[in-house]
């Protein structure tokens, strides 16, 4: 092992002797768990936002009745609205306007339909859930004036119910919050893919173009003890940025009053290990696939081009997922990116998964990697290494 520790080492060196690559590894690794954070502030902020809304009306005096109604309910503030309620909605002036029409009143007492609009933007993120609570209203105010009027006409409200539906959801808070943070996965996987890239590529293509890779090879140790530390260095650097990645999404999640999303956030000590089980066999493969793929660039900048179409890897399960779930696939497991996709979210949705999956997963990427590795090997041995640039 000692030929092996030392190119490591020589790696290792080479690639943080730089500050740069410190920093690039390090902000890397922030930027998912940083992502998660901001995303999830700006939902509870969106949320909380909705609990108190203020309407702007066009036409009250046509609806005292309503007006009344919505001002009792709370949180709801009711404001005068614009001359023009679709100009202000479309230059941002106004989140949404409720224009009332002119007969709402003569409509309302003779019992028919009365004509309300509810004028907003689609594509306006922020007021979603504002004019989602506005319509909730709307609809409640509907409903409760129906019943009334059926009971005064002698009608109990019961009968306009065909179906009484009540909603039974059998997954537990930490599965619906699992379905939440299906993300988690693909920024793990993307850390191990980015972690030991620039190390994958340097050890190879760089000292190719740089022409330090002759010396390297007079060294009297097998080509696979050289391709095995520079494969070691790679994947400790994976490894490190998956790490990192790790801690810092668990203590941005431990920060995020996500109960008041309705989500229940527990992962212990138990599901870090198992997360970092099913994670790791990927730091063995992504790193030996960059360094076979890197051994046919010419240069370091054709090396980084061919690895940055490697990175779309981790994000297609990401769109697998939105058509076709990926737990509960047993034959999942073992297959490379797909596998820790779904084993980390059974992991946070509460689940254990199966020791045999695990072993199978370790088992196929130790295959793969090592399948890999002796490919690199081989063209580590080629006189097209050093005479082919």
């Amino acid at each position: 092992m000692n030929p092996i520790l030392t190119v490591a080492r020589k790696e290792w060196t080479d690639a943080f002797r730089d500050r740069r690559a410190l920093w690039a590894l390090f902000i890397g690794s922030l930027f998912g768990p940083f992502m998660i954070g901001f995303m999830f502030s700006q939902i509870a902020s969106q949320q909380k936002g909705a609990q108190e809304i203020k309407v702007p009306v066009v036409g009250r005096e046509y609806a005292p009745v309503l007006v009344k109604w919505l001002t009792q309910q709370s949180g709801v503030e009711i404001v005068d609205g614009p001359a023009d309620p679709e100009s202000a909605v479309r230059d941002r002036k106004a989140d949404f306007v409720l224009v009332i029409d002119k007969e709402f009143a003569e409509n309302f007492r003779d019992s028919r339909p009365a004509h309300v609009d509810v004028v907003s933007d689609v594509t306006s993120q922020s007021t979603r859930s504002k004019v989602s609570r506005l319509n909730s209203l709307l609809n409640a105010f509907s409903s409760e004036t129906g019943s009334l009027r059926l009971m005064a006409r002698g009608v109990s409200p019961v009968v306009v119910n065909v179906l009484k539906i009540e909603q039974i959801e059998v997954a537990t808070a930490q599965q619906r919050a699992a379905m939440i943070f299906n993300f988690i996965p693909m920024f793990l996987v993307l850390a191990l893919f980015t972690g030991g890239m620039a190390i994958a590529s340097d050890s190879t293509a760089g000292e190719r173009e740089r022409g330090s890779l002759e010396p390297l090879l007079i060294i009297p140790i097998p080509r696979w003890r050289l391709v095995a530390g520079k494969w070691l260095a790679a994947s400790g650097a994976a490894l490190l940025s998956m790490g990192l990645t790790l801690t810092v999404t668990l203590i941005v999640l431990s920060r995020l009053a996500l109960e008041e999303l309705g989500i229940r956030n527990h992962v212990g000590l138990s599901q870090i290990l198992l997360i970092l089980a099913a994670v790791v066999p990927m730091g063995l493969v992504s790193p030996a696939l960059q360094m076979f793929v890197s051994c046919f660039a010419k240069t370091f900048k054709e090396a980084q081009n061919y690895l940055g179409m490697l990175v779309l890897l981790p994000t297609l399960p990401g769109v697998i997922t939105v058509m076709y779930p990926l737990t509960n696939r047993p034959w999942m497991h073992p297959i490379p990116v797909l596998g820790q996709y779904a084993m980390v979210t059974e992991i946070l949705g509460g689940k254990v998964p199966s020791p045999l999956a695990l072993i199978a997963a370790t088992f196929v990427a130790v295959l793969i990697a090592g399948g890999l590795l002796i490919l690199a090997t081989r063209l580590f041995s080629s006189e097209k290494i050093i005479f082919g640039r």
